[in-house]
């Protein structure tokens, strides 16, 4: 049996991990009405059963308004019984179970909603193929009460963790970013007023959740293009929620979906593949004749987002997940080494979802994950998988 500081226990707030690895939110497909699936709960238990610490089911929209497919979860009463038996089930192989609460606002999809989309401004969406309605005080009073309600749900349903959704574009990132945020309110302008609005949802969620259960934030260090969130007002905004005391951790992300979603997603651009899965008519123009234009290219580099990430954990001293191309054992090793608490892993684990009892068992070489991104092309439209491990059973 193979000694590692991966298989270290460690705390998250009120929760013990039994180990370093947590599976990342990763949009999985298998959903329907918005509710949990048996599909659903299997896949996420190949990891729970592969030894994580910790799987967190992605993307339950706090809202119906929020959705950027149709079948995603909408956090409502109807939702918590399948809730709590994907908690269940993850609890019965040894794991804890968080989920993301989230909203789209201006990068929800009207096709899902039947609503025009929300957004801090009043600015066009590509992807809603639209423009959004900016939010007003009252939208934001009854967006705190969605989240705060969505946070009770999960604690009846049984789950042990609750990530609050401020990256990729999504609503919260939305207003920290000042190319979707052109306010001119104490909600506009500086970082901290950019701020102030997720830092509002952080405390509402903690205020519901209570204090038996893990709340952190997936946040953006960066947007990575200009006119987005800069590295320094990421910074800011990681010190600011450290402050306020609400959250037990940050789990550290990048990328804008419609400006830079392979800034998140770094290896192969799966142009063709997207081309394929898309049905939307002019969303297949604008895949054909200016994906090249839209989406930049980024190679993979190994722990790409460690040079970023070390920044944050120089600025604060809470929790901080690790996320972004964390492939190797060594590298996770000097990870932990140099006080990243926790490690988040998407597509390696969507690859290999028994990698932690492989580095358990010494027979870890490295993640057998290529960085294809046919998984990411696939999203939204089948049930995310590996094609090389599919390719892998059937041969």
């Amino acid at each position: 049996m193979a000694t590692s500081p991966i298989l270290s226990p460690t705390r998250l707030g009120p929760i013990t991990l039994r180990n370093r690895i947590v599976k990342c939110a990763t949009y999985e497909t298998r959903c329907r009405d918005g509710l949990v699936t048996d599909d659903l709960i299997d896949w996420h238990r190949e990891a729970a059963a592969g030894g994580v610490a910790m799987t967190t089911l992605a993307y339950c929209s706090v809202a119906a308004d929020g959705r950027t497919f149709k079948d995603q979860i909408v956090m409502r009463p109807a939702a918590v019984p399948g809730l709590a038996r994907f908690a269940a089930a993850m609890h019965a192989e040894g794991a804890k179970a968080a989920l993301q609460l989230g909203h789209a606002g201006w990068f929800a999809d009207p096709k899902a909603t039947g609503t025009r989309p929300l957004g801090p401004s009043t600015t066009f969406s590509p992807h809603a193929q639209t423009f959004a309605r900016a939010l007003t005080a009252g939208d934001l009073d009854r967006l705190e009460r969605d989240f705060a309600a969505a946070a009770r749900l999960a604690v009846d349903a049984g789950f042990d963790g609750i990530e609050v959704h401020v990256g990729h574009g999504y609503l919260l990132s939305q207003f920290l970013s000042p190319y979707n945020n052109r306010r001119r309110d104490e909600y506009g302008g500086s970082i901290e007023n950019r701020a102030r609005f997720p830092r509002r949802i952080a405390r509402a969620v903690r205020d519901a959740a209570g204090g038996g259960v893990a709340v952190w934030a997936k946040l953006n260090m960066e947007d990575g293009f200009a006119n987005g969130l800069t590295l320094d007002e990421g910074i800011e905004v990681a010190r600011l929620l450290e402050s306020d005391g609400a959250l037990d951790g940050l789990q550290l992300t990048g990328g804008h979906t419609t400006k830079t979603p392979m800034f998140l997603m770094r290896g192969d651009s799966p142009i063709d593949e997207l081309f394929a899965h898309e049905r939307n008519p002019l969303r297949r123009v604008a895949l054909r004749f200016a994906a090249k234009l839209i989406i930049k290219n980024y190679p993979f580099d190994e722990a790409f987002f460690m040079p970023l990430a070390r920044r944050f954990r120089a600025a604060v001293r809470m929790p901080l997940m690790l996320l972004g191309g964390v492939n190797q054992q060594a590298t996770m090793e000097a990870a932990i080494g140099e006080g990243f608490e926790l490690l988040a892993l998407g597509r390696a684990l969507i690859r290999q979802p028994d990698l932690v009892r492989r580095i358990e068992a010494g027979d870890f070489d490295g993640s057998l994950c290529t960085h294809c991104n046919s998984c990411v092309a696939a999203v939204g439209h089948v049930p995310t998988t590996c094609p090389l491990r599919r390719e892998a059973v059937s041969s």
